[in-house]
């Protein structure tokens, strides 16, 4: 049982009052009930500690905070608690790779030597992968998390540069484009395109040009060694633990970037989603490339993309010791799941219920 259960619940009374149609009808305070229902019972079970946001575009129908934001001073989440958001960086490098086409000033086709130098990669690497092949994931590079990154301290690895030890040596395990493997070096090498392109440091590229258009005010790559304010720490059950728990503190990065490790809330991946169908970030061209499935792996271009009863599902999760986020953009009605929590795959018993309600619904 967690110690503390809070809970913000927010009806839209234009949403249930039927004006709004689609998936929120006049008596869809029974699908409310249900979501609050499902949420409310992992919470009790101590399955989940974190945060959830249903919306209807606009429109918030429900949002949740549940559990702890640090079990050692007994300090609740709120609903702008800030969760890491493990791989769910990608979204953000795509997005702002598909900014950066619209400028001209990168092509997909590009072979990633354009902007990769050899201290990276030799050129029979670089020459050989291009942008589209690091965006949909077959590239055939493979992870930087990697057994010299396990033995290394994280205060070592801040920048994008940092990680280039981890980087050099890395060889392709199949011909780029032959097939689809999810690739975290793919994605970091993507911020050393974004750098080179644009001129800026990755994290000020994104928090100007994808966290400031969008109103995310409590997005970014924190470093874990400061005193950000309202911030979730990683929790794993621990049998060995006197307190049957372990922080991650010691496990993941000490800050994110390209590929994940960022920070975010409910209401700004929101915020996000909205931003994106609203053509603020990229127009309707490059949203739509970046939403296919490029690879016929239910993934597109640092989006998860799948289709369903309730149509086109957009979105990407992220987990973790202690790391569990997803956002989940319905597209063809503009419903918006996002569920963040602060225990290790804390939201598989929360997102997927949820989803299956408007699924229900939708056959």
């Amino acid at each position: 049982m967690v110690r503390t259960i809070q809970v913000w619940l927010a009806l839209s009374t234009l949403a249930l009052a039927g004006t709004g149609g689609g998936a929120f009808a006049r008596d869809d305070e029974e699908l409310v009930g249900r979501i609050e229902s499902i949420v409310l019972a992992a919470a009790d079970a101590d399955r989940f500690s974190g945060t959830v946001l249903v919306a209807r575009g606009e429109k918030v129908v429900i949002e949740m905070a549940l559990g702890e934001a640090s079990k050692r001073y007994h300090v609740d989440n709120n609903i702008d608690t800030k969760f890491n958001l493990g791989s769910m960086n990608k979204m953000f490098t795509a997005v702002s790779v598909g900014q950066l086409v619209e400028k001209g000033l990168v092509s997909y086709d590009d072979p990633i030597s354009k902007y990769v130098d050899a201290s990276w990669l030799p050129r029979e690497i670089t020459d050989a992968v291009t942008v589209f092949h690091l965006l949909t994931h077959t590239s055939g590079l493979g992870s930087y998390f990697n057994s010299t990154y396990f033995a290394s301290s994280r205060r070592l690895f801040h920048k994008v540069d940092d990680y280039k030890p981890l980087v050099q040596g890395d060889t392709l395990a199949f011909q780029p484009g032959a097939r689809f493997s999810y690739s975290n070096t793919g994605m970091l090498l993507l911020g050393v395109v974004i750098e080179k392109a644009s001129g800026q440091d990755y994290f000020d590229y994104v928090r100007e040009h994808i966290y400031a258009p969008a109103g995310m005010e409590n997005t970014d790559c924190y470093e874990m060694d400061q005193p950000i304010e309202n911030l979730a720490i990683g929790y794993e059950p621990d049998e060995t633990s006197a307190t049957g728990w372990r922080n991650n503190l010691y496990q993941h990065v000490i800050m994110g970037g390209p590929a994940g490790g960022g920070f975010s809330t409910v209401r700004d991946l929101h915020r996000f989603a909205l931003a994106l169908l609203d053509g603020k970030l990229v127009n309707a061209e490059t949203r739509e490339f970046l939403w296919t499935d490029h690879a016929g792996a239910n993934y597109g271009c640092g989006f998860g993309v799948h289709t369903g009863p309730t149509g086109r599902v957009v979105g990407h999760g992220g987990g973790f010791a202690g790391i569990s986020s997803n956002l989940d953009i319905l597209v063809d009605d503009q419903t918006i799941i996002a569920v963040m929590s602060n225990y290790g795959g804390g939201t598989e018993g929360v997102r997927g219920p949820i989803r299956a309600l408007f699924e229900e619904r939708a056959e």
